[in-house]
């Protein structure tokens, strides 16, 4: 019975998809626009990106999941929200998307931007997508549900790594 407790342990504690194991530093890549997408101000594309964060809650987790009718995890839900709120394409992949975006100090986060949290002992193994008042919505592990938690929150306090944006 032990060993069953362990394991259901050890597969919740499984985050996002694989990332690297070192921290995103150096050269950063560039976020992709769709030739399709629409030009949107920093303010209207905050707004859009946190409206549809917030029209995923409760939608299942999904290891490598890349649209909510199968269930997103982290990185999915982000990639997800990013390309169909703004035509934005981002990794499917937390310390990818990290790598990919511009960093940003936590005093600066404002509603549309991203959190990142190291939550397998592996830096930006986590991505969330902050909404205001130390809040964010995010995929938070196996049989979970996208929710929203506050980054206060003892977890996640202990866990939080970066900030960065698109805008």
């Amino acid at each position: 019975m032990r060993w069953m407790a362990a394991v259901l342990c050890a597969i919740m504690l499984v985050g996002c998809a694989s990332s690297p194991t070192r921290p995103p530093v150096g050269k950063t890549n560039r976020v992709v626009s769709r030739p399709d997408a629409p030009q949107i101000n920093p303010h209207e594309g905050a707004r859009e990106i946190v409206m549809y964060a917030l029209g995923l809650i409760d939608v299942g987790y999904q290891f490598g999941g890349k649209n909510p009718e199968s269930g997103l995890d982290c990185s999915g839900m982000v990639a997800f929200i990013f390309k169909n709120a703004l035509g934005l394409v981002l990794p499917h992949n937390a310390a990818e998307i990290a790598r990919t975006t511009r960093p940003i100090e936590r005093k600066q986060l404002a509603a549309g931007d991203l959190v990142f949290f190291n939550t397998r002992n592996k830096p930006f193994s986590h991505v969330g997508i902050y909404i205001g008042d130390d809040k964010f919505v995010h995929a938070p592990s196996t049989n979970g549900r996208i929710r929203i938690d506050s980054m206060k929150a003892n977890y996640f306090a202990q866990r939080y790594e970066a900030a960065r944006s698109v805008f």
